[in-house]
């Protein structure tokens, strides 16, 4: 396999990917991560980009995120709001389990949050789903289904009084 190739291949894999636990907010626009190369200080920061950056581009398509390396004295990570704002995190001599956890608590959406968000989708999104709180309040508003009963009568092949029982419906009405 080609993509099996290069360092740590597990990277490229899409179940590694969906394990992925940074999922931004919305009002999160471009985020930003400014480290130097083959630096103590900044390690860290090196280390969270190399295992975590394809994880944050899958779960998070709508967002900028860039590398900047070799451009500043000490590593940071810049993150930029819908309203204009900044703010800037400093990761200086910070290992990428702390680095992750401070991205994660700061610009990232909670458990509760993705949990009710991935309910209202599933809930949403299905066409299979119909009732209270769905697309659709019963099958018959689907197209291509069969009336409701409680609206139009159904013709007598599909009434089990002609079929069943050999009657003519129209003479017991």
């Amino acid at each position: 396999m080609p993509f099996m190739k290069g360092a740590a291949p597990i990277r490229r894999t899409v179940k590694y990917l969906e394990q992925g636990a940074l999922v931004f907010k919305d009002s999160v626009r471009i985020v930003t991560f400014h480290f130097n190369n083959n630096h103590s200080s900044s390690k860290g920061a090196e280390d969270f980009v190399f295992w975590h950056f394809a994880q944050m581009q899958y779960k998070n398509p709508n967002i900028q995120l860039c590398v900047l390396n070799n451009m500043t004295p000490s590593p940071f990570v810049q993150c930029f709001f819908d309203s204009g704002s900044k703010l800037v995190l400093d990761v200086d001599d910070q290992d990428k389990e702390t680095i992750l956890q401070t991205v994660k608590r700061i610009f990232c959406k909670t458990e509760e949050t993705l949990q009710a968000e991935k309910l209202a989708k599933e809930m949403k999104t299905n066409p299979a789903n119909f009732g209270y709180q769905c697309t659709s309040e019963c099958i018959c508003e689907i197209p291509g289904q069969v009336p409701c009963s409680r609206w139009v009568s159904p013709p007598k092949e599909q009434r089990g009084k002609f079929w069943l029982q050999g009657k003519d419906v129209e003479e017991d009405d």
